[in-house]
């Protein structure tokens, strides 16, 4: 008797697996399609974004090369051809490195890309710091020590990637300028950082021996 309670179970069981099938064949079968073409689609954009990755690479080592043997116009072509067109972080690579292949030639207008950058949100923290110092090199002998102080503070601070650099420009921005209580400022911060590298660390003892010594109170 059980037995038969079982046959008619899944006879009725599979009337119902029928009359669905029968219902909700088309979208089923669309929603199967769906997915194979969802996934399908994200493999194509993965090898698409990689093999445009792989020649934005290849491009940008030539780009260098052509900067490396001297052939500064040429280079400076192919980084804003990567700028035009590469991927996200090459395109970034690019504009700095545009930046300092325009600096060759014009200091000015290089410092003022690099600014763009430093502007750019997109780009990240560690690149802008990058840009601030880089600017900040081309302009050091142009502009006071209140724009450099305004232009570096934050990318001095502890921790900061690039705050040795930083140190060591608003150190010598404020030498220049005669202030000789903010370069010593900067040169302890850079003497007690444990993580300055030597090479920094004897260009600032070498200025330090430049000021005059502290009043005695």
């Amino acid at each position: 008797m059980s037995q038969l309670f079982d046959e008619i179970d899944e006879d009725v069981r599979r009337d119902q697996l029928k009359k669905l099938w029968e219902k909700y064949s088309i979208l089923i079968i669309a929603g199967v399609i769906l997915i194979i073409a969802a996934v399908g689609g994200w493999r194509g954009y993965q090898y698409v974004e990689a093999k445009k990755a792989a020649e934005a690479g290849a491009a940008f080592d030539r780009a260098v090369e052509l900067s490396d043997a001297d052939k500064h116009k040429e280079a400076e072509a192919a980084f804003a051809e990567l700028v035009a067109k590469a991927p996200f972080g090459y395109r970034t690579l690019s504009r700095l490195r545009l930046a300092a292949e325009i600096a060759n030639r014009d200091p000015q207008a290089a410092a003022k890309m690099f600014d763009e950058i430093a502007a750019d949100r997109s780009v990240g923290a560690a690149d802008q710091d990058l840009a601030r110092i880089r600017a900040a090199q081309l302009l050091v002998e142009t502009i006071g020590y209140p724009d450099m102080k305004e232009r570096l503070e934050a990318a001095a601070a502890p921790g900061a990637t690039f705050r040795h650099s930083a140190r060591e420009l608003l150190a010598l921005s404020a030498w220049r300028a005669n202030d000789t209580s903010a370069a010593r400022q900067w040169l302890d911060m850079i003497a007690n950082d444990g993580q300055t590298p030597p090479s920094m660390r004897s260009r600032a003892e070498a200025l330090q021996a430049l000021l005059p010594p502290v009043a005695k109170s």
